[in-house]
């Protein structure tokens, strides 16, 4: 899943529920459906955020990779060209960026609950420009947007930064997005106990610019381009999306595979609101793991170079903790029906997404995710509660919740151990866990053990000793990929919307 929320920050001025509720109402702009937004899947908000989509994409086009725009008065004012030797006159780009302060502002009417970081974020455009479009900053507009402050199913949000997009562009292009928040109330009641996480805010596509026309499912404030790091206060995932992506793949694997799906599996293939909340569920959990536990002393998510088999650990910890949890609050019956259904149906979504899309999408170059979906079948498959016999896919559901546990268990005994081991050793610990079910390279250097590794260096040479696909994939997924590689290509830019 990939997703990583580890600060929170309260605030002074956040509104109470009945401020919130009168201004929401009152600034809920209206949804505009035409036929041409029906076709594409996404949702026409309103004729603001149709000129800002458009100059925001214009503006784009002239963006060299670090956000800045190379400016030249000898190039004519509808020159357009692309790549890295973009030039464009300084007088149409004044007049796009004018067009973009002036759809946010008319913006910050439609949507009351944002004001003030729609305000920000026309002012941080027009500093942009009066400094020469050099590389952007919007700290200034970030710290603004607090959509953690406005969890409320169904509220809206225009949001446009210089950013990268994770699982998308790594360049500082401008993006433009509106949203609109899933925040059903069992959620919200899991979020107020046993879970609490006041970072997340989980949200849904209605429509975007092109860096998200990609797999990328986030929004996240530390891919803003900014002059410092501020507290990070929240953090978005579009679980509209990944619920879309899940149901196209799985039904096309159950299908290859010949796989009997339980009922349960079936509701979050045939229905979309399902899948999503079963998302934002299993999300929810999932990103309040990581900071939480028996963990290294570096945390594995504070960006740091380190065998890519490290971050499948720590991201597969985090899914089977919500797994975990999933199989408590199902066993424990305490909590209302829906929510002991959606935690039963998490439990799948947890394996399939993991099994079948995550071991499959992405090159083989250091894809952690994959690698933990590889581990997550091998394991299953070597404790004899998955089967693939007479080329059928079958497995034993009453005996599974406790094997996955079990995998889960092992995670955490390894953690455990990290604090009195050095690093080196961890790593080595590290890859003993993964090795000892998923089969390594045969001409990996790891594989040999210590004796081939350059121990008496620095760390750095461990980590490139690390093939680029340490672990390839068995038979049984290299013969699944040639027939699944198509379907999961094309959920590239999948909303909810597309898969109603």
């Amino acid at each position: 899943m990939s997703t990583r929320i580890t600060a929170c920050r309260s605030s002074p001025d956040r509104l109470s529920a009945d401020q919130f509720t009168t201004s929401a109402i009152a600034g809920e702009p209206e949804v505009v459906e035409d036929e041409a937004s029906n076709k594409a899947g996404r949702a026409s908000i309103s004729a603001a955020w149709s000129s800002l989509k458009s100059a925001v994409t214009l503006v784009r086009a002239f963006q060299e990779p670090d956000g800045s725009v190379r400016l030249t008065p000898d190039t004519p004012s509808d020159a357009l060209t692309s790549g890295a030797e973009t030039v464009v006159d300084r007088a149409l780009l004044d007049d796009l960026v004018t067009k973009i302060a002036s759809s946010l502002r008319e913006l910050a009417f439609e949507f009351a609950h944002d004001a003030l970081y729609l305000e920000a974020s026309a002012v941080d455009f027009e500093r942009w420009a009066s400094e020469g479009y050099a590389i952007p900053d919007f700290l200034d507009s970030l710290t603004a947007f607090h959509p953690e402050h406005h969890r409320v199913d169904g509220l809206r949000h225009v949001v446009v930064f210089p950013m990268f997009t994770q699982n998308g562009s790594t360049e500082r292009l401008f993006e433009a997005v509106a949203v609109e928040v899933i925040w059903p109330d069992f959620v919200a009641e899991l979020e107020a106990g046993d879970y609490s996480n006041a970072l997340f805010v989980p949200i849904r596509f209605l429509d975007f610019t092109a860096g998200y026309d990609t797999n990328s499912a986030v929004l996240f404030p530390e891919t803003v381009a900014m002059r410092a790091i501020p507290a990070f206060t929240w953090g978005a995932i579009f679980a509209d999306r990944e619920a879309a992506r899940f149901r196209l793949v799985v039904r096309e694997a159950a299908e290859i595979t010949r796989l009997e799906l339980p009922a349960a599996a079936h509701e979050l293939l045939d229905d979309q609101k399902l899948a999503e909340e079963t998302f934002v569920m299993w999300d929810l959990i999932h990103d309040r793991t990581h900071m939480r536990g028996d963990l290294p002393f570096d945390p594995f998510m504070i960006k740091q170079r380190m065998p890519y088999f490290l971050y499948t650990l720590e991201e597969l910890r985090c899914d089977l903790t919500a797994f975990r949890e999933a199989v408590r609050i199902e066993r424990e019956a305490v909590l209302p029906a829906h929510t002991l259904e959606t935690a039963h149906r998490v439990q799948f979504a947890i394996i399939f997404d993991r099994i079948f899309r995550f071991a499959l999408t992405g090159s083989r170059v250091r894809n952690y995710d994959g690698l933990g979906g590889q581990l997550l079948f091998a394991w299953l498959h070597q404790h004899r509660v998955l089967h693939w016999t007479d080329t059928r896919l079958t497995i034993d559901w009453p005996e599974v919740a406790d094997v996955v546990i079990a995998l889960g268990a092992a995670i955490d005994e390894l953690y455990w151990r990290s604090i009195d081991r050095p690093k080196v050793a961890h790593w080595l610990a590290a890859y003993e866990l993964v090795s000892a079910t998923v089969t390594p390279n045969p001409a990996s250097a790891w594989a040999k053990g210590p004796d081939a590794l350059p121990l008496d260096g620095p760390p750095r040479g461990l980590t490139d000793a690390v093939l680029p696909d340490e672990f390839p994939l068995s038979m049984f997924y290299e013969a699944l990929n040639k027939k699944m590689s198509g379907v999961i290509e094309s959920t590239a830019g999948i909303t909810g919307l597309d898969a109603r």
